[in-house]
């Protein structure tokens, strides 16, 4: 049982290092792409992204955290308590993947589009 959380843990971070890696690569890209006709909220619609991301990052080191501790009995959190912290960073993370998802669906269809 342990060993598999932590394999599927270990597949998740693994997951979520290439979305972000990812999500990095088209946000550089786009920003190359629209430099001429930057708006002044893009920084905030950006800003907005990377604190995003960044809370779905803390959101699973801590669950990663909690769930280490708790199959290392450092914790008096439940076993409950661990899967429902699990299962945030699990969704979040699912949000966040379907996000970019979205957000290369529509890059694409701004790219096919004829000037």
């Amino acid at each position: 049982l342990h060993l598999s959380i932590r394999r599927q843990r270990q597949m998740c971070i693994r997951d979520r290092n290439n979305v972000l890696a990812q999500m990095r690569a088209m946000s550089a890209q786009a920003s190359n792409t629209v430099a001429e006709a930057k708006p002044t909220n893009s920084s905030d619609f950006s800003t907005m992204l990377s604190q995003s991301i960044e809370a779905v990052n803390k959101t699973q080191q801590e669950a990663s955290t909690l769930s280490e501790a708790f199959t290392k009995g450092e914790t008096d959190a439940s076993l409950a308590e661990v899967m429902v912290s699990l299962q945030k960073a699990n969704l979040s993370f699912q949000t966040v993947l379907q996000t970019r998802n979205k957000l290369v669906d529509a890059y694409k269809d701004v790219m096919r589009m004829s000037m």
